[in-house]
């Protein structure tokens, strides 16, 4: 970790500061590897926040004027000073989040309204009520197992180096990531190929999975890698008495998932005070854990700064009032963990029938005596659900994700070299060469998928 006092000038937008004690922190002499590494992230950091909001204030106003043409002065005026349009000052000029014209929209039904054309939100059909929830609960409470209704899933997922981002003849080194085999999820896992041929699988056990690939640069050509695998996913239903659930014993395996963690899971004043807003008194674990979804369920969505460039995730969530999937699943695992609630983190990709798919975070809690149970607040609860379906994911979950991350922050196999672009989730991959990371702005991803019969196998 970095010295407390830069990682606050930098969280503070005094980047000269910062850079003069990172300047003066990596002059001293005797400093270890791993303190070399913090001091330079922060520049890093600071880098990458400049690239995150990247917008002045005619920037932001052009922006917005692509869909609202006669956008007026009081307009932008009260929508910036509600905190609608992400900004921030950075020594000492006023700098907007690229994403923040865009997010408006999300934030706002006022600028919705305003619009020229109604905007577009590319959402998973799955966040409404759909067939696919009721064939989960269906099929998991006629079956008598809470994995039901499952998909065979055929993947491409490709990472392409830009030309010349790496000197010709250097060897650039990609991290794709790949799903670990976990019972009653995702199960018979089958690696079909890879580009370039040769490839190392990290273990099954790694929490952070990832396939790992090398390829030579060459000049003025793209390095392109990819990999193809297939596997079957299920969704999950557990029909949930609130009267018989119990607090938990916490064993020693349950122990780490009611602890914090820094830096993105802390037990301080501001959480405390959230949730005892929420709980009001409440026992039940239950039911606490129902108020502290619908508490963090109501943030709205917006995208997201990247995560390596935020000090404490599930804090910044709480004081934006917006948040994306991975923001608001921080939170919840957060406020679960300080009230004795055992809470863990998963994350992937997400995909439909249809021609939708992103990535995804969620997570798992764990309620005695029904054990481990899906969460997905981002998807929260379902309108146009009636009442035994509204509620479907705490508890439940659909069978169109793969999950690439049973924790957050955890070392690839082979480790980096280098500093991490996402420093917390995987689902886009990593890449490096020996100079350096290279940086999102470097490279592009890609997921393809192909549904298959459910008994589909090449083999046979």
């Amino acid at each position: 970790m970095a010295p407390t006092d830069i990682v606050a000038l930098v969280d503070a937008g005094d980047f000269a500061a910062a850079g003069k004690l990172i300047d003066a922190g990596l002059a001293q002499h005797g400093l270890t590897s791993d303190q070399r590494m913090a001091l330079e992230f922060q520049r890093e950091r600071m880098r990458r926040i400049l690239i995150d909001f990247s917008l002045d204030e005619a920037g932001a106003r052009a922006r917005l004027r692509r869909d609202i043409p006669d956008l007026d002065d009081a307009e932008f005026a009260r929508w910036d000073a509600a905190g609608l349009i992400e900004a921030r000052v950075i020594d000492g000029q006023r700098r907007w989040f690229n994403r923040g014209p865009s997010n408006l929209y999300r934030l706002s039904e006022e600028a919705r309204k305003r619009r020229a054309t109604p905007p577009k939100f590319n959402d998973s059909p799955l966040e409404a009520a759909h067939p696919h929830h009721a064939e989960v609960r269906d099929a998991a409470l006629a079956g008598g197992a809470r994995a039901a209704a499952p998909r065979r899933v055929r993947v491409t997922q490709s990472l392409t180096v830009d030309a010349d981002a790496v000197p010709a003849g250097e060897t650039v080194r990609a991290w794709i990531p790949y799903p670990r085999a976990l019972p009653g999820q995702q199960e018979d896992i089958r690696f079909v190929a890879s580009v370039p041929a040769g490839h190392a699988i990290a273990p099954d056990t790694t929490l952070q999975r990832t396939v790992y690939l090398e390829a030579p640069a060459v000049a003025g050509t793209p390095t392109a890698f990819s990999i193809s695998y297939e596997l079957t996913t299920f969704g999950q239903y557990v029909a949930i008495d609130p009267d018989r659930v119990v607090a938990a014993e916490i064993t020693p395996e349950l122990a780490p998932f009611v602890a914090e963690r820094a830096p993105h899971v802390v037990f301080n004043d501001a959480m405390r005070l959230k949730s005892a807003q929420v709980l009001a008194g409440e026992t039940n674990p239950y039911r606490i854990a129902q108020k502290l979804f619908a508490s963090v369920d109501a943030l709205p969505w917006a995208g997201a700064r990247e995560y390596s460039t935020i000090s404490n995730i599930s804090q910044h969530a709480l004081e934006q009032g917006h948040a994306d999937c991975g923001q608001q699943t921080l939170l919840l695992i957060t406020l679960l963990r300080m009230n004795g609630i055992p809470a863990r983190w998963q994350s992937g990709w997400i995909f439909s029938d249809g021609a939708y798919n992103n990535m995804h975070d969620w997570g798992w809690m764990y309620l005695a005596p029904y054990g481990w149970v899906p969460m997905d607040v981002t998807f929260g609860r379902l309108p146009g659900a009636g009442d035994a379906l509204a509620g479907f994911y705490l508890g439940g979950m659909d069978a169109y994700r793969i999950a690439f991350n049973d924790d957050w922050s955890r070392e690839l196999v082979p480790a980096k070299q280098h500093v991490r672009s996402e420093t917390v989730d995987l689902q886009r991959g990593e890449a490096e060469w020996a100079g350096g990371n290279l940086y999102f702005d470097q490279w592009d991803y890609g997921f393809e998928w192909q549904l298959l019969p459910p008994d589909a196998d090449e083999r046979t």
